[in-house]
């Protein structure tokens, strides 16, 4: 079998500069290398193949440059490296690579397609969907199990949700997006870089992969970033000082309950008045196991604030379920209710889900739409954008209108370390956002919404639903409404991480997690904050045992009041943080308790 691998060339994100006078990132001179999470991706082409035989094709577009990325997979064990390289895509939003990257893949005739589930300088997640629907292949994202049988021609996976674990079986040819757990990271060895030498690159053009200059690049792009801005790092790095542990979380409760008082929490917006006769903004509406998710609410608040700008109306979209929630969906903001049922659309599946939301937009031509940046909002939003053309913002943090009547999607770029301000030249605008950035409204119990019925196609979806596996009960609170997070690093240890999450247990708090800790399995991936994981905002969070490296810090950005408890005075995370104790984490975790109730 043939197993293509899309593999992107990344700028290493610790050698970017930013320019005040251009407003520009200096990438000059900045090395690269290839995003960790299709290096996965390959790690599990490489196994594959060992199982079933075939072959690895490599493939990533861009600069000269980026022959390196093809290097290092040859090297890990691709037998073959494809570049597609041409002048004409500099600029390409996702959408744009997607349309080249399928032309590449499209040439290969795969049995089966991987990439990362995402890069780790856009951190999208939209061109594996996008790639998906433009070569009309089933998809599966955020895999971490994945088998194949290429006699039967068929695939079976295990992906991450954000309710637990979920596994789904299709046919081949299929597109699969990889999270971390797919394979161990590792490098190269010298012997294997000498061994790749010999191996084959092939070097294309757009000519001869059949894409036209104008469809990529920049005026290939829906979307385009209009600035860049570095994200400042304002924390305090206060040391609590204090002879004994009691005496140390005595005073850190002190000086936590100072700054809180001058940061009070954030007060939920007030719905505008009813919506009125300009164009639809809407909100599609996600359940999970409790319900309505929070970000639904959240988007349902920005909705309103944005509609009000337009003298437009507020629409919740709810496919697969019915209008059991439309007096809280109401009370949101949601001025009207559209409602798609079916049995084809429960579970979840991403083409049939897909179909409703891309014919609903055709037939309605809304001025927005939003979804969360949640499991389901990555998998189905890439997907429909690029089956209606549109520009698609992923894991945006904010919204707002330009001076010319765009609406403008903040996000964050390079590990949060830059915001990137993107518009759309599509109608209507898409974005993903993510979930515990934006306040819910204060609900409004007066408020009615009109409940009307959308089409609801009888498409039987390629990907089925074979199993779900909840998440393991930790007791703590949800990390996307929790106003205290604890957080555990390597430095606590297997042992220390129940103690934690025990003291959670007893404030209500959530609990958050470094890499380091998943990767070990202390703790489920759905508690990882960070590049490679989610981004919260509590109005305090404490990181126990915690280095403090870029990653991670990029998750917790958004936090109120950062507390940071490390033995060693010159971890990275005390200078980070607003206020940092110097203490063993054990000795001091006994007299936490009354210091982070506030």
């Amino acid at each position: 079998m043939r197993i293509v691998v899309c593999v992107k060339w990344v700028p290493v994100l610790a050698k970017l500069r930013f320019d005040p006078g251009t407003r520009r990132l200096v990438r000059e001179g900045v090395p690269g290398e290839p995003s960790g999470f299709d290096l996965r991706a390959l790690a599990a082409a490489v196994a594959l193949r060992a199982a079933h035989g075939g072959e690895v094709v490599a493939v990533t577009m861009g600069p000269p440059g980026a022959r390196d990325a093809l290097a290092e997979c040859l090297a890990l064990g691709a037998d073959r490296g494809v570049h597609l390289c041409d002048r004409a895509l500099a600029g390409s939003d996702t959408l744009a690579t997607a349309r080249a990257l399928a032309a590449v893949v499209r040439r290969e005739a795969p049995d089966l397609v991987l990439m990362g589930r995402a890069s780790t300088d856009a951190e999208t997640g939209q061109v594996g969907p996008e790639t998906a629907e433009l070569l009309d292949l089933p998809q599966a994202t955020n895999v971490r199990r994945l088998a194949v049988d290429p006699a039967a021609r068929t695939f079976t996976a295990e992906r991450e949700t954000d309710d637990g674990f979920e596994t789904v079986a299709g046919p081949l040819p299929a597109l699969v997006t990889t999270g971390e757990d797919v394979a161990e990271e590792r490098h190269p060895t010298k012997a294997e870089r000498q061994a790749a030498a010999v191996k084959p690159i092939a070097t294309l053009g757009l000519a001869e992969v059949g894409v036209a200059p104008e469809a990529v690049g920049a005026e290939g792009s829906p979307t385009w970033v209009v600035g860049v801005e570095p994200v400042a790092a304002a924390r305090r790095g206060e040391r609590v000082e204090g002879g004994t542990p009691a005496a140390q979380a005595a005073a850190l409760g002190e000086r936590l309950r100072v700054l809180l008082a001058a940061v009070p929490p954030r007060e939920a917006p007030v719905l505008p008045a009813g919506g009125g006769d300009g164009p639809a903004f809407w909100v599609v509406v996600e359940r999970g196991a409790r319900g309505v998710r929070p970000v639904t609410f959240e988007l349902l608040a920005k909705a309103a604030e944005l509609a009000a700008r337009f003298g437009g109306r507020v629409e919740a979209v709810a496919i697969g379920g019915d209008a059991g929630d439309a007096a809280a969906l109401a009370a949101a903001g949601a001025g009207a209710v559209l409602v798609a049922s079916g049995a084809h659309l429960v579970p979840y599946t991403t083409e049939a889900h897909a179909a409703v939301l891309a014919d609903a937009i055709r037939r309605h031509a809304p001025r927005l739409v939003l979804l969360g940046s949640t499991t389901v909002g990555r998998d189905l939003a890439p997907r429909v954008a690029a089956r209606l053309g549109l520009g698609l913002t992923g894991d945006a943090i904010d919204l707002d209108v330009d001076g010319v009547g765009r609406i403008r999607q903040v996000k964050p770029a390079f590990g949060g370390a830059f915001v990137a301000p993107i518009v759309s030249s599509t109608r209507p605008e898409m974005a993903t956002v993510r979930p515990g950035v934006l306040s819910a409204a204060r609900p409004d119990p007066t408020r009615r919404a009109a409940v009307r019925t959308l089409d609801a196609p009888a498409l039987a979806s390629r990907v089925r639903v074979t199993g779900r596996t909840p998440l393991p009960e930790t007791g703590a609170t949800g990390l996307d409404d929790a106003a205290l997070v604890l957080g555990v690093g390597r430095g606590v240890g297997k042992d220390g991480v129940a103690a934690v999450a025990a003291l959670a247990r007893r404030l209500g708090a959530g609990l958050a997690a470094t890499r380091e800790v998943t990767d070990a399995g202390w703790l489920p991936r759905h508690h990882q904050v960070g590049l490679t994981g989610r981004s919260i905002a509590p109005r305090v969070y404490v990181g126990i045992g915690i280095g403090g490296a870029m990653e991670h810090l990029t998750g917790i950005r958004r936090a109120g009041v950062v507390v940071a408890v490390n033995k060693n005075a010159k971890a990275p995370f005390l200078a980070a943080s607003d206020l940092g104790v110097v203490a063993d984490w054990a000795a001091l975790l006994p007299h936490l308790e009354p210091a982070l109730r506030f």
